[in-house]
């Protein structure tokens, strides 16, 4: 298999970041975007002044918000909002190109997995999983960052890395595409919490025990689900996880924070054009858990908070009164 030419599905701060990582050098990246202003800055002047301001783009990456033109690609890297990529996917049934998913999530409505969906929505196209700690502003900067690529087809995995990886941009193949996808989703819901302690002024202690007992409830969830624990503790889940909690530059930490300084959850959520994924993961997440029988109580807490079910301080309670118990359990 042959893979040159590379078509980027979804123009925010991610999808673009990629696509100037995959253009290096001028080889030709096709940009989907459904917002006219990306697409025509992008063509324009070579920025993304919505999404990405302050960063000037290889030329050869050219925008459309044409889909069909992606078939002209010979891979796709699917980087639009996880709760739309069932919908995006559906508008080119028998699509059999290549398809690496680079959102992170879980589809709220049914349960599944990323990679499902795009399986139930394209059964032909092989499937890769791109996840890691990943701010866009430093990947589309050329700083150094390190991503797991998971595949289930050995071959493919290392097609894409020979295509996509940069000295800067370095790529570890991993074939547990569950757990690079589980690491990505539950970081998200994770991040949120640290943010809303960051926000109450909690402290850096307080965050890093929520950092530990989060890992603990990313690797139950995960095993449960059939994810391997080398995965769970490598760039896709710990990586990811220790970044996202850590820095207002996440979305997810940075809606955690407004919440435990006051501002409430659905007004955040209508306001914001970027979309916080933690958001959506979190009620879906937290039924799945209770569903299985895992216990995930950071999760559990985040769900209620953002349903409005407490507040913050009851929150902040009901975390701090968990029973005691033994730290490996």
């Amino acid at each position: 298999m042959t893979i040159e030419r590379l078509a980027v599905i979804g123009g925010g701060a991610w999808g673009t970041a990629l696509a100037q990582v995959v253009a290096a050098g001028g080889r030709d990246t096709l940009l989907w975007a459904r917002e006219p202003d990306v697409i025509d800055a992008v063509n324009a002047t070579h920025e993304n002044p919505v999404f990405l301001p302050g960063l000037k783009l290889d030329p050869a990456i050219r925008a459309t918000s044409d889909l069909g033109e992606a078939k002209d690609a010979d891979a796709w890297l699917v980087v639009t909002p996880a709760q739309h990529m069932r919908s995006v996917l559906a508008e080119v049934p028998g699509c059999d190109k290549p398809l690496i998913l680079c959102s992170k999530g879980i589809d709220e409505h049914s349960g599944l997995l990323l990679h499902d969906v795009a399986k139930n929505a394209c059964p032909k196209a092989p499937i890769a999983v791109l996840s890691g700690p990943t701010f866009a502003h430093e990947v589309a900067a050329g700083l150094p960052t390190a991503v797991t690529l998971a595949a289930e087809d050995a071959a493919l995995a290392e097609t894409l890395r020979a295509r996509i990886a940069r000295p800067n941009f370095r790529i570890y193949l991993s074939d547990d595409v569950i757990g690079a996808e589980i690491g990505g989703a539950v970081k998200n819901v994770l991040a949120i919490a640290c943010g809303v302690v960051d926000g109450k002024g909690r402290g850096q202690n307080a965050r890093a025990a929520l950092i530990a007992r989060g890992f603990a409830e990313m690797v139950r969830f995960g095993l449960d689900c059939g994810a391997c624990r080398e995965t769970l503790a490598g760039m896709s889940g710990l990586g990811d996880l220790v970044l996202t909690c850590s820095s207002t530059s996440s979305r997810n930490f940075s809606l955690g924070k407004a919440i435990g300084e006051g501002r409430s959850a659905a007004e955040l959520m209508a306001d914001r054009r970027t979309v916080a994924e933690g958001a959506f993961t979190a009620p879906v997440l937290a039924r799945l858990a209770a569903e299985r029988g895992i216990d995930m109580p950071i999760v559990a807490v985040v769900d209620g908070l953002l349903a409005g079910r407490f507040s913050v301080d009851q929150a902040l309670v009901q975390l701090l009164a968990r029973p005691p118990r033994a730290e490996a359990s």
